[in-house]
């Protein structure tokens, strides 16, 4: 059957997302140096109040971004810090500018550019990278992250939300990803065709991917081969 879709994790699947997060994280310190100056705690400190924020509210486990809006909330009330609202407000937009200032992977954009001339591209991830932000809302039909559905994975929620959205059979679209279990498994248990970015760190799940590719420049020829069959 004919591929209509390709889905795509982002982070670790399109660029590195370790760096990122300690760039956007040092850019968040430097911030509340500047504009909460009474804070007692670095963002590595903050994370004491994680499962406090967590005990009173589970849903945000569900819900990173206001997860972490959350902690730097509690941590600015914590230090006597008026305007903890206001502030957190401001803080987790800076944090969230920065996290999405990344460097795609060598050849990443080059295939997205190709690859979207033939099939509609998404975003599926667990994440709060933001394809706006990051410049592809050009190159991407559709975008959901697990905050907005409701569930990560490797729960069917995106794949499903995916499916129902671009209106095709499972087998018609591609899952890309690099996490064997997250990505890999959980498309499979729904009879999506799965591309494995193995990064050589990670063993394979529990299924094994329809093609594994150790470079995103691969990418279109696996594509093509899953098309023809």
């Amino acid at each position: 059957m004919k591929i209509e879709v390709i889905g795509f994790d982002l982070d670790d699947t399109l660029w590195a997302v370790k760096p990122v997060i300690i760039r956007a994280e040092k850019s968040l310190d430097q911030w509340l140096k500047i504009n909460a100056p009474g804070l007692n705690y670095t963002v590595e400190e903050m994370r004491q109040f994680r499962d406090s924020a967590l005990k009173q509210n589970p849903a945000l486990a569900k819900k990173i971004t206001e997860l972490r809006r959350q902690i730097i909330f509690t941590a600015l009330k914590e230090s006597g810090v008026t305007e903890a609202e206001h502030i957190s407000n401001e803080a987790i937009e800076v944090f969230l500018e920065a996290r999405n200032n990344i460097e795609f992977f060598d050849g990443a954009l080059e295939v997205l550019e190709h690859l979207s001339g033939h099939y509609s591209l998404g975003a599926l991830s667990n994440g709060n990278a933001d394809i706006s932000r990051l410049g592809l809302s050009h190159l991407f039909s559709f975008a959901y992250s697990a905050e907005q559905v409701g569930a990560p994975k490797p729960e069917p929620h995106l794949f499903h939300q995916a499916i129902e959205h671009t209106n095709v059979r499972p087998e018609q679209m591609i899952y890309v990803g690099d996490d064997p279990h997250l990505d890999v498994d959980a498309a499979n248990a729904l009879g999506i065709q799965t591309i494995w970015l193995d990064h050589g760190t990670k063993p394979m799940g529990q299924t094994a991917p329809s093609i594994a590719i150790s470079d995103i420049k691969d990418l279109p020829e696996a594509v093509s081969s899953l098309d023809q069959t």
